[in-house]
């Protein structure tokens, strides 16, 4: 009976082989279509991982436009309503709105050198895009987008404002007493570089992981 069973075609092989065989099949099937090995135990982690990372990397852009359009809309309402000018005081003498064009660093250090500083403000953004790419944590998307910001509103100022291209003076306008005079944009670099520094210290990276170095 065995014997005529094979003759007619009853495979004598297991369901489990038979399923095994199918499977084969199919993985052979996706890399001649695709061009790929089937995605296995690690291929499901980094494609889990993937949607995570553009949510950091949005959260990143959005954090960057947000403080980006302040900044540039506070400055454009400081040179249409208070440059040329008295002072607003806020707070008394201890805090003043008073617009100036500031075309070097903080406190006016540096002001033969804005090319300089137009070449660092566009350097940092070129690295924060490169790290974007690397992204998955919540935290260091918030900083860098802040960073990002305020690095694209004073590079604004920069390449689009007097005297001359990349020769910009930065507009500048919230004057505490016995501080230098700043804007928008010099707050969010100040806070964005505060907050990496806080999750260096916790030995939180870019990417997610945690260091106890």
């Amino acid at each position: 009976m065995a014997e005529a069973e094979r003759i007619i075609g009853t495979p004598d092989t297991p369901d489990a082989d038979r399923d095994g065989q199918d499977r084969d099949i199919e993985d052979r099937d996706l890399r001649d279509r695709d061009g790929r090995e089937p995605a296995g135990a690690d291929g499901t982690k980094e494609e889990a991982e993937r949607p995570r990372g553009r949510r950091r990397i949005a959260v990143l852009f959005a954090v960057a436009a947000f403080a980006y359009l302040l900044d540039l809309v506070s400055k454009m309402i400081v040179v249409a309503k208070l440059e040329h000018h008295e002072p607003i005081e806020v707070v008394g003498d201890w805090l003043r709105f008073e617009a100036i064009r500031n075309a070097g660093a903080a406190f006016g250090f540096g002001e033969a050198f804005t090319v300089i500083f137009t070449v660092i403000a566009a350097a940092v953004i070129v690295v924060i895009f490169r790290l974007a790419r690397k992204l998955y944590s919540l935290p260091w998307a918030i900083a860098l987008g802040l960073l990002l910001g305020g690095a694209l509103g004073n590079l604004t100022d920069r390449i689009f404002r007097s005297p001359g291209v990349f020769e910009g003076a930065v507009v500048d306008f919230i004057a505490p007493k016995h501080f230098a005079v700043f804007n928008l944009a010099d707050s969010a670099i100040v806070c964005g570089g505060v907050l990496i520094v806080l999750l260096s210290f916790r030995g939180l990276d870019p990417d997610g992981t945690v260091h106890k170095d």
